[in-house]
C-alpha cells in the first residue's frame, strides 16, 4: 500500500469513529470545513452560488446528509430538496441540485426513495432546472443506477455520476450511453475492498480518461469533474481532436478547491460548475474531502494549532 493510499485509508477509518466525530464537530469551521462548506444554511448555499457566478462559474448545490434512518427523515429531505430549487429560481443563481438517494431514503425503503426522488425532480421539470444522483459506495451503486433508469424513462432533467475507481463502471457507461444519459465522471472518495475498487491511482486514472472519452464518443453530455490538471488536459485535447462541441461538455470541481483553476477554465470559455454543500450534516463530506489529498489534512491541522 502506498503511502497516500494508507492516508486515505486511515481518513476514511477516522470518519466513522465517534470520538473524531465529535471533536470535528464540536470544533467546526474552526477546524477548517468553512473552506469546502458554503455554511450551515440555505441563505449561505445560495450567497455562495451567487458569488461563484459572478466569476463566470456555475453551480450545483447539494444540501449535506445521508444514510438517513427515519421515514421522516427522507421526506424531510425530499422537502429541502425542493426549497433549495425554489431558491434558485426566486434568487436566479446559474445553479441545478445534486442529491444522494440515502439521503431520501434508499436504505429504508427503495418505492420510499423513488418517490422522494420524483417529487424533486418533477419540481425541477416545473422550474426547467436539472438534477444530478450522486453516486455513493459501491453496495448501493446497483439500486442507484436502477431508480436512475426507472427515472430517466419518465424525466430527462435527471443525470448520475460513475466512479472510476469501481471496476463495473465501464460495463455501466455502455449500459447509461445507450439511454443518453447525462455523466458525471469523477474518480471515486469512499472507502472500498479491491475485489471491487482498483487500487492504484494510475489505473484510476486510465479508467477515468476511458469514461469520459467513451461518453463524449457516444454523444452523450459528460461532466468532467476532477482538480487533476493533467486529467483535464486530456480531456481538453480529446475534445479538441474529436471536435467535441463545447456545450456538450463541462469541467466540475468542489467548492473551495482549485479557486484559481476554476476561474482559468472559465476564462478560456470552458462551462465550469462548482460543488457547492450546506448544511448541519458536514461531518462525513468533510472526512471524504480530507482523505482525497494529504494537502487537505494539513490545513486543518494548521487550524486546530490556530484554534
Amino acid at each position: 500500500m502506498t503511502t497516500a493510499n494508507l492516508g486515505r485509508t486511515i481518513v476514511l477509518s477516522l470518519a466513522g469513529n465517534r470520538a473524531v466525530s465529535n471533536l470535528v464537530s464540536r470544533y467546526g469551521f474552526k477546524l477548517g470545513a468553512r473552506r469546502f462548506v458554503a455554511g450551515d444554511s440555505l441563505a449561505d448555499a445560495i450567497a455562495a452560488a451567487g458569488e461563484l457566478n459572478r466569476a463566470g462559474i456555475a453551480v450545483t448545490l447539494d444540501h449535506l446528509g445521508e444514510l438517513v434512518a427515519e421515514p421522516e427523515e427522507a421526506v424531510n429531505a425530499a422537502t429541502e430538496g425542493v426549497a433549495v430549487l425554489d431558491a434558485i429560481a426566486q434568487s436566479g443563481v446559474d445553479s441545478n441540485l445534486s442529491l444522494k438517494l440515502t439521503q431520501l431514503g434508499l436504505d429504508i425503503d427503495p418505492e420510499l426513495c423513488w418517490r422522494n426522488l420524483r417529487r424533486v425532480v418533477s419540481r425541477a421539470a416545473e422550474l426547467h432546472n436539472f438534477v444530478r444522483i450522486d453516486m455513493e459506495d459501491s453496495s448501493r451503486v446497483p439500486a442507484t443506477i436502477e431508480i436512475f433508469k426507472r427515472l430517466r424513462a419518465e424525466y430527462s432533467n435527471v443525470g448520475l455520476v460513475l466512479q472510476s475507481y469501481l471496476y463495473r463502471s465501464e460495463a455501466d457507461q455502455r449500459e447509461l450511453a445507450a439511454l443518453k444519459a447525462n455523466l458525471r465522471v469523477v474518480k471515486g472518495a469512499y472507502r472500498e475492498p479491491k475485489e471491487v475498487a482498483y487500487p492504484g491511482k494510475a489505473d484510476v486514472d486510465a479508467n477515468y480518461l476511458r469514461l469520459v472519452k467513451a461518453h463524449l464518443r457516444a454523444g452523450n453530455y459528460t461532466a468532467v469533474a476532477t482538480h487533476d490538471e493533467k486529467l483535464i488536459g486530456e480531456a481538453i485535447r480529446f475534445a479538441e481532436e474529436a471536435r467535441i462541441p463545447l456545450d456538450r461538455f463541462e469541467f466540475q470541481m468542489l467548492f473551495g478547491i482549485r479557486k484559481g483553476l476554476q476561474r482559468s477554465l472559465a476564462e478560456r470559455g470552458f462551462k465550469v460548475r462548482v460543488y457547492v454543500p450546506y448544511g448541519r450534516q458536514w461531518y462525513p463530506y468533510f472526512m471524504r474531502r480530507l482523505a482525497e489529498r494529504p494537502a487537505n489534512i494539513l490545513f486543518v491541522l494548521r487550524n486546530l494549532l490556530r484554534a
